[in-house]
């Protein structure tokens, strides 16, 4: 499955670039994210729960960076492994660029499902991935401008952000979150 889009996020390309590096912002953004651990500069560890129909998973995961290019952009890779409703791998593509007086966030992933997980329709499938991607630059967008406007809270669960149990977009969350939603937990 082949995701992409972009996004506008008010605030700048450096804000930007700090949240998406930011394992804090990474797990109050991606919908279900029920921990992000970071074990180096670009290796993170993450557990996401995700739902698709009648399909609910506890994905273990791990994601990791490379080309990494400083407020540029990376490539993010990740894998996880949700027990019976199976498997996702993927990658996904971050672009960072100025966007007038905001910062525009391109990205294209790309990922593949095994187990029951697969069995579920590509359009359902897709759906689910836009919700996800959707439901993760809401949070992150209302994070960044938190920041940018000086009122960033001490954490997203003080904030009261919300944390939805979302459905099968799992690994695509982290990476999408990490860089781009849906692509990959799904």
């Amino acid at each position: 499955m082949d995701i992409s889009g972009e996004q506008h996020i008010p605030a700048s390309r450096g804000a930007v670039w700090q949240a998406l590096n930011d394992p804090a912002v990474l797990e109050a953004s991606i919908p279900g994210c029920e921990g992000l651990e970071k074990l180096s500069d670009t290796d993170f560890d993450a557990r996401i729960v995700s739902r698709i129909g009648s399909i609910k998973a506890r994905f273990q995961g791990q994601v990791s960076l490379s080309d990494v290019r400083p407020e540029e952009g990376y490539v993010i890779h990740g894998r996880g492994q949700g027990g019976v409703a199976g498997a996702v791998k993927g990658s996904a593509t971050v672009q960072l660029a100025d966007d007038g007086a905001g910062t525009l966030l391109r990205y294209t992933a790309r990922a593949e499902v095994a187990g029951k997980l697969a069995g579920v329709g590509s359009r359902v499938i897709q759906g689910v991935a836009s919700k996800t991607a959707n439901d993760f630059f809401d949070n992150f967008t209302r994070y960044v401008s938190a920041e940018e406007g000086g009122r960033m809270p001490e954490s997203a669960a003080v904030a009261g952000w919300r944390r939805t149990p979302v459905v099968a977009g799992s690994v695509a969350a982290v990476l999408v979150g990490a860089a781009i939603a849906a692509a990959l937990l799904i």
